[in-house]
């Protein structure tokens, strides 16, 4: 499995869109279903979810990331 990478949805209206965790973000054949989390400590439980269309994406940007540790720490 690959690491996820954060990105940023650019749409044709200007608006963008954050995602910072896969289970946010559901990819179909002509849209893409993004859930908005308020939640401040970034759990990845949806409050509210936009659907946007593929063909008014414009422009996916990297965003930086912290790679956090997996397991209890000790070295592999």
């Amino acid at each position: 499995m690959q690491p996820f990478m954060p990105v940023r949805f650019v749409l044709t209206t200007d608006q963008t869109y954050e995602i910072h965790h896969p289970d946010l973000v559901l990819v179909g054949r002509r849209d893409v279903s993004i859930g908005i989390t308020k939640h401040p400590d970034g759990e990845p439980i949806n409050d509210q979810l936009t659907r946007v269309a593929l063909a008014h994406i414009t422009e996916l940007q990297d965003l930086p990331h912290t790679i956090t540790p997996e397991g209890n720490g000790s070295a592999q």
